[in-house]
């Protein structure tokens, strides 16, 4: 009897030591596999270029940048000059597109985003200086897309191309439609003071989202932005692999009134 329960005791011993180690063995490999599959995801994500708007620098976007960063996002910036409306916008979107071929390979794939005049520019890059054939997702944001009123105060080229109805914005709203061909979003605010009006930021096509941020600078430090933004750039590119043509269905979403 006692030689039966020692025997017993070992196996019994035996067993629980083997359960611990199947236990460990799964906890490892579960994150092993978290690990893996947060490499992948890093890996899968494109690099993000940030275009500033008007009397901007890159620097305007170090809030965004570092939230981009932290989540694995490669985030770059570039300084328009000048960047106060005495060159007309095309110039600058010759900068944009000399930057980001000097910075990335050919065939690299990119994602763009755009504030305020930033958003203009980086729209001439797309539609007319060959980025639709690059860029994977886009966003703007509260960028005048239809023209603002502001910009009668100023007589500088880049300044007059943004008023409303100008020959620069009908020129690429006339076939906005291209932007079909990647993930668009566009975000704004109803209570932007320098777009005026204010919905002069949305498009018909994409995704729209509307962020009820107070003040037209607020919207690159909102959380709300920041993570709408984050969602932006985590959506699968429906142009991959170079397909285009494909349609993005039209989407809405109006953010909380919470900043927190």
């Amino acid at each position: 009897m006692v030689a039966f329960k020692a025997i017993g005791g070992v196996s019994q011993t035996i067993c629980e030591a083997c359960d611990r180690t199947r236990l460990n063995f799964l906890h490892n490999w579960i994150e092993i596999r978290h690990i893996l599959d947060m490499n992948t995801e890093t890996q899968q994500r494109n690099s993000v270029v940030l275009v500033h708007g008007i009397n901007d620098t890159g620097q305007v976007f170090r809030t965004m940048a570092t939230y981009l960063r932290k989540r694995g996002w490669s985030v770059y910036t570039l300084d328009l000059i000048p960047n106060n409306g005495d060159f007309g916008l095309e110039k600058l979107a010759q900068q944009v597109a000399d930057y980001i071929a000097d910075s990335f390979a050919a065939e690299q794939p990119l994602d763009l985003v755009g504030f305020s005049m930033g958003g203009i520019i980086s729209r001439y890059y797309v539609q007319r200086l060959g980025g639709i054939n690059r860029v994977q997702r886009f966003i703007t944001i509260s960028s005048p897309h239809n023209g603002t009123a502001i910009a009668y105060a100023s007589l500088r080229p880049g300044c007059v191309q943004m008023r409303p109805n100008s020959a620069f914005l009908q020129d690429l709203n006339r076939d906005v439609a291209m932007l079909k061909q990647l993930n668009f979003t566009s975000m704004w605010t109803p209570y932007d003071l320098m777009i005026v009006p204010a919905d002069s930021s949305r498009l018909p096509l994409g995704t729209e989202v509307i962020v009820p941020s107070r003040l037209h600078p607020w919207m690159l430090t909102d959380s709300r932005c920041l993570a709408a933004v984050v969602e932006a750039l985590s959506q699968t590119p429906i142009n991959s692999g170079r397909q285009f043509g494909h349609i993005q269905d039209s989407q809405k979403s109006l953010l909380g009134n919470d900043n927190t």
